[in-house]
């Protein structure tokens, strides 16, 4: 039997697809979240792939910290850790949107 994180992470990235699709994007899951399944091109971290050319790595959690989440205040949020990169924070719907605008 498939334990229930597995089965919550499975469908996150189902759920993830069809938001994608939602937006007439092509989206597609790798097999058993394994890029691999998708070509040997592409790294096992890999749990979907976006129109082709975005991969993508699912994760989901119970709880995310407060402070990770872009308030209703600003568009984005913008983190790092002590001598890290960057990484932006934003809703995935607005970030389709955006995709969809700069790729048409």
């Amino acid at each position: 039997m498939t334990s229930k994180s597995k089965l919550k992470g499975n469908k996150f990235e189902r759920d993830i697809v069809k938001a994608v699709e939602l937006h007439e994007i092509k989206a597609v899951r790798s097999w058993g979240s394994n890029g691999k399944a998708l070509g040997p091109q592409y790294h096992e971290e890999v749990d979907i792939l976006i129109n082709d050319d975005v991969r993508v790595q699912a994760k989901v959690r119970k709880a995310l910290p407060k402070w990770i989440r872009p308030t209703e205040n600003v568009d984005i949020q913008i983190i790092k850790e002590d001598r890290g990169k960057m990484y932006v924070v934003q809703e995935l719907n607005d970030w389709l949107l955006e995709y969809k605008r700069d790729r048409w």
